[in-house]
């Protein structure tokens, strides 16, 4: 079966791909020769998954599935959000987002947070929707070198180390969008 998962980030491709059975061909934007920037414009994740996979399926007619994640923080009620990925602004820079949110942490002691992601899949003219969440806390600095996006700076629950810290196999198997592409390949594997 062939998907399109539409992103253009490359980590954020390959991270699923390796989660994918590989009776699924996982094609990229580039491989339909999308080079569109859709813009994120719902104020939810819900929202913005939906966008962008009736995007794909509309334009190119392809059965796909988006993503959109966010970082939810408690002490902030819930921000970044939905706007996690331009917290600081455009263009995106996620080691400028990293440190405003820390900034915005200082002197707080609650640093619980989650990582949640609603992947919307377009498949035969029908939409389905999964979601994946992960629980833990904002470190007060960054730790690791592997990852993207906020992982230096979450630890999840009952771990030691932040996302950054783990290999990719470790932390698909907890990650928020981990456990939303589970729910999608499980669905997937049964129709």
């Amino acid at each position: 079966m062939k998907l399109v998962f539409a992103t253009n980030n490359i980590k954020k491709l390959l991270e699923v791909q390796n989660m994918l059975p590989k009776s699924i061909e996982l094609l990229s934007l580039k491989d339909i020769n999308c080079f569109d920037e859709i813009d994120e414009t719902e104020t939810t994740l819900e929202g913005n998954a939906k966008l962008k996979a009736n995007y794909i399926s509309e334009k190119f007619g392809y059965n796909c599935f988006a993503d959109d994640t966010g970082l939810e923080v408690d002490a902030l009620d819930g921000k970044p959000g939905v706007y996690s990925a331009r917290y600081a602004g455009v263009p995106v820079n996620s080691e400028k987002n990293m440190q405003k949110l820390l900034s915005e942490l200082e002197g707080k002691s609650n640093r619980k947070a989650q990582f949640r992601t609603v992947i919307c899949l377009n498949l035969d003219n029908k939409q389905y929707l999964f979601q994946g969440i992960c629980k833990g806390k904002i470190l007060h600095e960054q730790k690791g070198e592997k990852g993207f996006g906020y992982d230096p700076v979450f630890k999840p629950e009952n771990y030691h180390e932040s996302f950054a810290e783990m290999n990719s196999e470790e932390k698909n198997k907890i990650s928020h969008r981990g456990l939303a592409i589970q729910k999608l390949v499980n669905f997937l594997s049964k129709n």
